[in-house]
């Protein structure tokens, strides 16, 4: 969906090992100015309280990955790229 709108998307178990931790996941991001979308908000939480990143968005489950989808759309439509940077959101 994310490719759809023109976004450059890296899907962690195409480029990295599928036992990759959470920590080098996330300086692989930071090391290729990738913003990361997750649902583990337990983890990557507590990393960005200690580690750089350059943006996350916590997807929260819900009934449907169409619903996750558009949550995900609808932040982007409204924060933008630039709003999201930096900071954590929840979509």
């Amino acid at each position: 969906m994310l490719r759809l709108k023109g976004h450059e998307v890296a899907i962690l178990h195409e480029v990295l090992p599928v036992t990759t931790d959470d920590l080098p996941a996330l300086r692989y991001a930071v090391g290729r100015q990738m913003m990361v979308i997750t649902c583990n908000r337990r983890d990557f939480l507590r990393l960005a309280e200690t580690e750089p990143h350059i943006g996350m968005i916590i997807l929260v489950r819900r009934k449907s990955r169409i619903a996750e989808c558009a949550s995900v759309l609808r932040l982007l439509d409204r924060a933008g790229e630039s709003g999201i940077r930096n900071n954590i959101n929840f979509a």
